[in-house]
């Protein structure tokens, strides 16, 4: 879940150059940036095995925003004042703060693949609140892609005994969903920031603020000093957050847009195969069939549109309408 904005380039700028025909640099950067992002939902679940989760993750992107601070000072960027640091800063505080409190705690109590899954559908949550706030028109494919979807979920969660997993997990995660949906919204309003410094200054917002939760909720600040959470803090640091976001910056100015929203469907696929062998959760045909459904539902509601209306298609899950990627978004 390495969360970047990928706003437009400037006027004039050429930090975009979209190919429809990506060569082999291209194509390895993209699969190494959706095996990235299929780790980190796993990665997250480590963390938690030896940091309480608020904690995890406030320390996880105070390290991770020292890093594109020091970037942001190195490549000379120009620093947000005013109204566009006011905005920059509520991008932060629902991209870091609000959507990664309810991830790190939701995946307490659901595995990494349904976290995986459940967030696979952002690309299509963005659109639908977009239309609820009027700032886009509503259409048939998203509303069928979304009912479809969450028949995909309840495939995978629901059985003859009943709930398969913790109500409450699964409701922090599907609100997860919508925060990253809705961050990704409001980083259209700070499009005209270089991506590096947006995410420096969002992470710089939203660590503290992790910090402050952790410390309200009573949580141990303690420092894993081996095994699996120490290396999972290291690798969500820097390659699954700052690393991601390289990886997907280089990959979106090499190819289209719509090419490049793509890996939010493949996440899962990454996820499941390595919760499986690493995590030791079955993978069964339930979670199969539903992840399936899931991202099936996703490309026929958003991401086929996208598609056919060209890499320039108004959609706010991909890069060039500055959308939250990781999120994978973890």
């Amino acid at each position: 879940m390495g969360e970047a904005t990928f706003p437009p380039a400037p006027t004039g700028a050429r930090l975009y150059r979209e190919s429809a025909s990506p060569g082999a640099v291209t194509l390895s950067l993209f699969a190494a940036a959706v095996v990235i992002g299929g780790i980190n939902f796993l990665a997250v679940r480590f963390s938690n095995e030896g940091l309480d989760p608020f904690w995890g993750a406030g320390l996880r992107f105070a390290i991770a925003a020292s890093i594109l601070v020091l970037a942001a000072l190195l490549m000379r960027l120009t620093w947000p004042r005013g109204r566009l640091l006011l905005q920059t800063a509520l991008y932060g505080f629902f991209s870091f703060t609000l959507s990664y409190a309810l991830m790190y705690w939701a995946l307490v109590e659901v595995t990494a693949s349904m976290a995986a899954v459940v967030l696979a559908t952002v690309p299509l949550v963005t659109p639908l609140l977009a239309a609820s706030q009027k700032l886009e028109p509503l259409n048939g494919r998203l509303v069928a892609g979304a009912v479809v979807a969450l028949g995909g979920m309840v495939l995978m969660t629901v059985g003859p005994e009943g709930l398969l997993l913790p109500l409450s997990g699964l409701v922090a995660i599907l609100a997860a969903a919508l925060t990253i949906g809705q961050s990704a919204i409001l980083s259209k309003r700070v499009a005209g920031s270089h991506p590096v410094m947006t995410n420096a200054v969002g992470m710089a917002v939203g660590a503290p603020l992790l910090l402050v939760i952790s410390l309200m909720a009573g949580e141990s600040w303690v420092v894993p000093t081996g095994g699996r959470p120490l290396w999972a803090l290291v690798y969500l640091s820097t390659l699954g957050s700052v690393g991601l976001f390289v990886a997907f910056l280089l990959v979106f100015r090499r190819w289209t847009a719509s090419a490049t929203s793509y890996a939010f469907v493949l996440f899962p696929l990454v996820t499941l195969m390595l919760d499986a062998v690493w995590g030791g959760v079955p993978l069964t045909l339930r979670s199969v069939a539903g992840a399936t459904v899931v991202m099936a539902a996703v490309w026929f509601g958003a991401l086929a549109r996208s598609r056919r209306h060209g890499p320039d298609a108004s959609h706010p899950l991909t890069p060039a309408d500055g959308a939250n990627l990781a999120e994978d978004r973890i």
